[in-house]
């Protein structure tokens, strides 16, 4: 059960140069942990616009990024909700804003590399191996510390 606890202080908005630092600093704190894949702030500002955050009381919350892949295809990652903030289902609203912009540009197939699928599965995502998944997503985890030994699990959903 999601317990959604809303303000009228919360808002879902694209982020600005300005937020780097607090996306920077809560994607690297789960890094730290061992549970997000580390994102350098050179990612961060060439994928800006693939973000959205939320923001309350004038400070960074959460994030989440939407980052197309190939044809219809496109990809959640940088998902991040600061610890203090969990469970007021605003990781969820942000996955679901992401799926809307990507069904409005065309997108039909929405995946996820994830330590926490049940959050995914949560939300309709369903569990696959990473083989089938296009060659092009593998692009970016050469750079990965855990290439080519991922144990992230696989997570797709059809939209649009």
């Amino acid at each position: 059960m999601v317990i959604i606890i809303l303000t009228e202080d919360l808002i879902y908005r694209k982020p600005t140069f300005g937020d780097v630092e607090a996306i920077y600093d809560l994607v690297n704190d789960y890094a730290n942990q061992g549970v997000m894949l580390a994102r350098s702030r050179n990612t961060l500002y060439e994928t800006l616009r693939d973000m959205l955050v939320a923001e309350e009381a004038g400070r960074v919350i959460a994030v989440g990024g939407l980052h197309i892949i190939w044809e219809a295809l496109a990809e959640v990652r940088s998902m991040a909700v600061a610890p203090a903030e969990i469970r007021r289902g605003i990781g969820a609203e942000i996955v679901r804003r992401l799926m809307a912009e990507g069904a409005a540009l065309g997108v039909t197939r929405v995946f996820t590399l994830t330590y926490k699928p049940g959050f995914f599965q949560s939300l309709g995502f369903r569990v696959i191996t990473k083989e089938e998944l296009p060659p092009k997503v593998w692009k970016d985890c050469i750079d990965c510390p855990k290439f080519p030994n991922c144990d992230e699990v696989a997570l797709i959903k059809e939209i649009g």
